[in-house]
């Protein structure tokens, strides 16, 4: 009778390292710490593990670096608390590494012609994708690369093989459910931009709410996931719904700029008007009053785009990942 192969799973449980780090080092691959790549090679060594031949081709010539190209032009879109965490939460799971992180914003033709020359040249050996807009030139590099891909939330028009998202349009309807148990009925949604896909499946949730609430969802303003952009709709909002006595915004930065408008209007939140935002980045509780939120978990985010990213590198075929969203309740609403 043969011999039963060893496999990876328990080359990794015996080196107490993750599948994916597992692959890396007996796949050769350089950014592997010195003490998981030591703890590896004796797991192998005890189980008498044979590499595959296939996955080791997939490890070589690494060029040392990955990328996190954002669909935008302004810079300051890396100061963001959203995408500010999401870095932390990739730098978090690379640093274990010998890779190295670049950032780029890539809507502008300049920002493409760099991406597409770090692609095509692979300067580097992999790629994490976010914000994209339905009809984004992103996607067309991104099928056409010749590295891993991996799309940090699902684009609106089309549905990628690899990707990490929150649940944006069940923590949306939960969002909104909370205004409606509090006794909301002329419930208003502030959305983000509705060519994204966190922006469409958000409107999405609290339209699924009032549907089966039997309310009117029709108090509708669109707005950028930024303070301004919250602050512009709430303004069309109430010029149009001066009644209004909630409110889903589906940003925190948005719904900062909500309630400033609001107080600007004379009205009290939560008293008059009720308000959830969404995100729960670190300011959410330190608002006036505190803001009611869902809370996505972004460093999460980040860290499981990146542990994607290696598994890939690794020649491994991980599975789309969608993470939980919970309601974090404080005093806006």
């Amino acid at each position: 009778m043969p011999k039963r192969q060893v496999t990876l799973d328990e080359v990794a449980e015996r080196a107490g390292v993750s599948r994916s780090a597992a692959s890396r080092v007996i796949n050769n691959a350089p950014h592997v710490s010195r003490a998981k790549r030591e703890a590896v090679q004796r797991a192998v060594d005890a189980l008498g593990y044979v590499p595959n031949a296939t996955a080791r081709a997939l490890a070589t010539q690494q060029a040392g670096s990955v990328v996190l190209a954002i669909s935008g032009e302004d810079p300051a879109l890396f100061a963001d608390p959203f995408f500010a965490e999401v870095v932390v939460g990739i730098s978090s799971v690379l640093e274990e590494t010998d890779l190295e992180l670049v950032l780029s914003l890539a809507t502008s033709r300049r920002g493409q012609a760099r991406l597409e020359q770090l692609l095509r040249t692979r300067q580097a050996d992999g790629v994490m994708l976010m914000s994209l807009h339905e009809n984004d030139p992103l996607a067309a590099l991104a099928q056409q690369a010749d590295v891993p891909v991996v799309f940090g939330g699902r684009p609106r028009d089309f549905e990628p093989s690899y990707y990490v998202d929150a649940d944006n349009r069940g923590g949306a309807r939960a969002a909104t459910e909370h205004l409606i148990a509090g006794g909301r009925t002329r419930i208003a949604t502030i959305t983000g931009r509705l060519d994204e896909g966190a922006g469409t499946a958000r409107y999405q949730g609290f339209q699924d709410a009032l549907a089966i609430a039997g309310l009117e969802a029709s108090r509708v303003a669109h707005g950028e996931f930024a303070e301004d952009g919250g602050a512009k709709a709430m303004g069309e909002l109430l010029s149009r719904w001066p009644d209004l006595d909630g409110v889903f915004v589906a940003s925190d930065q948005m719904a900062v700029g909500a309630m400033r408008v609001l107080r600007e209007a004379g009205k009290s939140v939560p008293e008059d008007v009720g308000v959830v935002g969404f995100n729960d980045i670190s300011g959410a509780r330190h608002t006036v009053p505190p803001l009611t939120t869902v809370h996505q978990p972004i460093q999460a985010l980040g860290r499981e785009m990146a542990r994607m990213l290696l598994a890939l590198l690794a020649g491994e075929q991980p599975s789309p990942l969608i993470l939980p969203t919970r309601l974090v309740v404080r005093a806006s609403g």
